[in-house]
């Protein structure tokens, strides 16, 4: 799964013959024929032909070596995104799976939504939904996303960060849990380098430092080890183990350590040919050197939830630094390589009971039907995804020795409920290894929890909802209370909504008006009315956030008319007192003073917006800043424009930092460059770490965001630059 490589379709075709038959390897050809004509007038941003994306997603699923299908999906899978051809072609010139499995993946794109991130969370709530149903919908997105991300650098930086930070949050984790290791360290690394690229290249640089050191010791510990093994006829493959970027930054972060206080980044990688040589391994890793106390894992005896298996121990190695070792069979390294993939990997004749079983070890992810079917809008089920699937883990065990997998701080109504709705129901009390615990207890991995219950139990506390932590169990709960008590709740509710409709001094007539309120019961996601009334009823959604949508088009309204009228009338000014200077005028409003904030330091080319202050005019501030971004001063915002006719003749400061690798000459270098492009330095600061991180902080004097975009530019081509932003004072 090489990253540098650009494969071709005669690529791929070649590594599916070694797996699939000759009818299989026809399919998969004709998909990339296929979907070479529905592509053939289109291209990708960085100018290459857009069939060259589904090449690489489809070569990528053949490495993992996918049924025909999902290959298939691999080359097909934005035909119905980005052409004319639709779902039902698909299913008429390949099958019905191809269809299912490229569908799962196509974005909704013929729906409007109000913000860019109210469509990601339907089309993520649409992938879930697709992949609960056949795990093969993620394999084809992972795949689709590590192409998107290795060739990200032809995208804006502003989409970079997004894209970036979508994958960190949701694909990187999904990878992990799917036991893909091989895709999430190359999605997350990836991913780093456009979050925090000042940190990603200042690891990379230190690395490589002192790589041939490293190198040499680990030789010799592979070399003993080796010697070790040979000497009791044990066959191994032994390595050492690269430690990823992302998990170094990860730890420099979470446990405020320099890079050179970190001291587990050699690693030794063991692979044997059965679990009888893994403990035998073992042994004579611990003869060798002296094992630390509280870092062995046997995850062998009990694996992973995503089927993850090895022996994990941490030493103190020849040097007397630590020294992590993992031992696995080759099937192990597979899995933990591969995940999921390996079990999904295509192979003739694989059996029901094999099918059954690995469905089972996948019984988390059918909760995520659940999840959808309960939650008021997309982005709710997204956040509750982020809770229950990606959060860190807890595996505690019930009374018969079964493993079971929470999300941390999980307490004793999360496990009852993840065992059964019904247990969760009629739950009193819970044992925690033997001994009572209250129902907030926080589990730790390795209890064993015991669910005390009773028939005679009249059902949940509605407290229950702010103790459980998964969003199982929240529903779950929820869900008995809208059954128990639903004409009471609708009831209770529309008097509460209309209570505080009536509170913001509102005519009920006119706000209850029937196309006002479907727009509100479509907005959150309700089945009609009524149940958006119980939901209000039973504490599912606050009676303010119903009536808040319900007025938002004439609160708008009456706020903005009625701030605007104030503030204008409170800082009018004569005419001879009005301030031009600024390259800024109000639309359609003249006599007003006028400045630009320095908080920002807006320039000519910049989205702009005014904001009325009381007393000092109006303060014009970059639209994306973050002072304006308060929802509570919406109301004193007003549309401003630059006077092209006179920008050209003005200067404006503007504050850039610029980071780069410390070394003789560096800020020089980065002064002369400025001055090369005719533009004044208004102040200048530079400070340097102890990793040799420069960082060079300036104020220049530009005419507009052209001249910023020149100058930025010429900076970047200086070697040894890691990053040139704008920054706000």
């Amino acid at each position: 799964m090489a990253n540098d490589q650009i494969l071709t379709a005669d690529d791929v075709i070649e590594r599916t013959k070694k797996y699939l038959n000759d009818d299989h390897v026809s399919m998969v050809r004709h998909a990339y024929e296929f979907a070479r004509d529905a592509h053939s007038h289109q291209f990708r941003k960085s100018g290459e032909p857009y069939i060259i994306h589904p090449i690489q997603v489809a070569g990528i699923l053949a490495d993992l070596e996918m049924d025909p299908s999902t290959v298939a999906a691999g080359f097909l899978h934005d035909v119905v995104e980005d052409t004319e051809v639709t779902l039902e072609q698909l299913a008429e010139e390949f099958n019905d799976e191809v269809a299912m499995l490229v569908d799962g993946v196509t974005k909704l794109g013929k729906i409007k939504y109000k913000s860019h991130e109210e469509q990601q969370a339907e089309n993520h709530r649409k992938m879930f939904v697709a992949m609960a149903q056949d795990i093969r919908v993620i394999l084809i997105k992972l795949a689709d996303r590590l192409h998107n991300m290795r060739t990200l650098k032809h995208l804006p930086p502003e989409k970079q960060r997004r894209i970036a930070n979508e994958t960190l949050e949701i694909f990187a984790p999904l990878a992990h849990r799917l036991g893909i290791s091989k895709i999430k360290w190359e999605l997350e690394d990836t991913a780093l380098r456009y979050l925090n690229p000042q940190q990603y290249y200042r690891i990379v640089n230190l690395m490589k430092r002192k790589r041939a050191e490293r190198e040499k010791y680990l030789d010799n510990v592979v070399d003993e080890v080796k010697e070790r093994l040979q000497d009791i006829s044990i066959k191994s493959e032994i390595s050492g183990r690269p430690k990823h970027i992302y998990s170094i930054y990860r730890k420099m972060v979470l446990q405020h350590k320099q890079f050179n206080e970190i001291y587990d980044l050699l690693a030794v990688r063991i692979i044997v040919n059965s679990i009888k040589d893994c403990y035998a391994a073992l042994g004579i890793i611990h003869t060798c050197w002296k094992p630390m106390p509280g870092r062995f894992k046997d995850y062998i005896a009990m694996p992973k939830p995503n089927m993850y298996q090895s022996l994990h121990t941490t030493v103190i190695g020849p040097k007397g630094d630590p020294l992590e070792v993992q031992i696995r069979t080759i099937d192990m390294h597979r899995i933990a390589e591969y995940g999921v993939a390996a079990h999904w990997a295509y192979k003739e004749g694989k059996t029901v009971n094999e099918k059954t079983s690995f469905e089972k070890k996948l019984s988390w992810f059918r909760e995520i039907l659940e999840f959808q079917n309960d939650t008021t809008n997309a982005e709710e089920f997204m956040e509750s995804l982020k809770i229950d699937l990606f959060s860190d883990m807890v595996y505690v065990f019930t009374p018969k020795g079964d493993v079971i997998e929470l999300p941390s701080g999980s307490v004793p109504i999360d496990f009852a409920y993840r065992i059964h709705s019904e247990i969760g129901n009629k739950t009193i009390g819970a044992k925690v290894n033997g001994k009572m615990v209250t129902l907030d207890y926080q589990l730790k991995t390795g209890d064993i929890i015991e669910i005390l219950t009773s028939k005679h139990s009249y059902g949940p506390s509605l407290d229950w909802v702010n103790l459980a932590q998964t969003s199982q169990a929240k529903n779950k709960i929820r869900q008995f209370f809208k059954r128990q008590r639903k004409e009471e709740n609708v009831l209770k509710g529309k008097e509460l909504v209309e209570k505080e409709v009536k509170n913001m001094d509102f005519d009920l007539k006119e706000i209850f008006v029937p196309e006002n309120v479907q727009k509100v019961v479509d907005k959150f996601n309700f089945a009609n009315e009524e149940d958006m009334y119980a939901a209000v009823g039973y504490n599912g959604i606050t009676a303010s956030q119903i009536a808040n949508r319900l007025t938002e088009k004439w609160r708008k309204k009456r706020d903005s008319e009625d701030a605007i009228k104030e503030a204008i009338a409170e800082i009018k000014v004569p005419v001879k007192h009005r301030r031009r200077d600024s390259g800024v005028k109000v639309k359609g409003i003249d006599n007003l003073l006028i400045r630009l904030s320095k908080c920002c330091n807006p320039v000519p080319g910049d989205e702009i917006v005014g904001f009325i202050t009381k007393g000092r005019g109006v303060s014009v501030h970059r639209s994306d800043c973050p002072n304006v971004q308060n929802v509570d001063m919406q109301d004193r915002l007003i549309p401003v424009e630059w006077e092209t006719d006179t920008t050209e003749l003005k200067e404006y400061n503007v504050d850039i930092e610029i980071t780069g690798f410390d070394r003789n000459g560096f800020l020089n270098e980065v002064l002369q460059v400025v001055s090369e492009t005719k533009t004044k330095i208004s102040a200048v600061s530079g400070r340097s770490d102890r990793n040799k991180m420069a960082t060079i902080t300036m104020t220049i004097s530009i005419q507009n965001i052209s001249h910023l975009h020149r100058v930025v530019e010429r900076i970047k081509h200086i070697s040894d630059i890691y990053s040139v932003r704008r920054i706000m004072s």
